[in-house]
């Protein structure tokens, strides 16, 4: 549930920034349960797969894998990659493909270019798409 309400709650992200580090003791920790910022100022180019959710403000250029977590990019954040998500929220700019076993919402900032599949697919006035849209079943 904690998703659900990245996704359409209230922007939790004000709060500040989050980290985790596992336990040098333990050698399987648990799944972190926190939020991943990729600042502004920062550009990654290849894969991210995270079991946290994602917010980039920055830039990402290649794959992204987070099937149980969810991705927001910002306002000022630009993704170009295949993307693996469970929800995801577009307030920046995304060009490539999204598949996501939930929701998909480009807000009236987003700019997207490529194909979405999702159970549900919100576009907002004055949002910028160009691509195709499968809706998939609900899970």
């Amino acid at each position: 549930m904690k998703g659900l309400k990245l996704i359409i709650g209230p922007d939790p992200f004000i709060r500040g920034e989050t980290m985790t580090f596992p336990d040098k003791k333990d050698p399987l920790p648990a799944p972190p349960d926190g939020v991943s910022h990729l600042s502004q100022t920062s550009l990654i180019q290849g894969e991210i797969i995270s079991r946290e959710d994602l917010v980039v403000r920055g830039q990402v250029l290649g794959k992204i894998s987070l099937p149980e977590n969810d991705l927001q990019i910002d306002l000022i954040g630009r993704v170009e990659a295949e993307a693996r998500v469970r929800n995801v929220r577009i307030r920046g700019e995304y060009v490539g493909n999204i598949s996501a076993s939930g929701k998909v919402i480009i807000e009236s900032t987003g700019r997207m270019r490529g194909d979405l599949s999702a159970a549900v697919i919100s576009i907002e006035d004055g949002a910028k798409f160009k691509g195709t849209i499968k809706i998939l079943p609900k899970p």
